[in-house]
């Protein structure tokens, strides 16, 4: 058994130097490659912590700018609304105006138009009085002599 002695002994010494050999030349590398990794998925995660946030900051503030435009979109059609409603009493207003000169020119064509068939009847009045009157008389009578009592005769009628 003195034999397998010395080989364990130098086994062992092997496996020392093996385990020295492993720390100081292997195993740094794989912790340092290891902590390397675990810092990437820290920043990973830190990195999907911040997309989240900014998710949600730009998802309120979307929400925001939606309020705001459908404010916006309100008051544009209130401000159309209103300008519809300014335009159509303008409309009626001038065309109440336009109807009112209509009617009072038809009105003073209408009080013209009577006023010369007055006339128009005065003249055929006087015309008929002396006609009848020339017939009366059996004479005829000038129109030009008596045309001051024709004319007194028609602003009596």
């Amino acid at each position: 058994m003195q034999a397998s002695i010395p080989s364990i002994v130098g086994q062992m010494i092997v496996f020392a130097i093996f385990v020295w050999f492993t720390m100081k030349f292997v195993w740094p590398p794989i912790t340092k490659a290891m902590e390397e990794r675990r810092a990437k998925i820290a920043d990973g995660l830190a990195a999907a912590e911040k997309g989240a946030q900014a998710l949600k900051a730009a998802s309120s503030k979307a929400d925001d700018e939606l309020k705001a435009a459908r404010t916006q979109a309100q008051d544009i059609l209130s401000t159309a609304n209103k300008q519809a409603t300014q335009l159509i009493e303008q409309a009626k207003a001038a065309a109440t105006a336009e109807a009112d000169r209509i009617k009072a020119n038809a009105a003073a064509d209408v009080e013209r138009q009577v006023s010369q068939a007055k006339e128009a009847l005065r003249k055929q009045v006087g015309e008929l009085a002396v006609l009848g009157a020339a017939k009366i008389l059996k004479r005829e009578i000038d129109t030009k002599a008596h045309a001051e009592v024709l004319g007194d005769l028609a602003a009596r009628v």
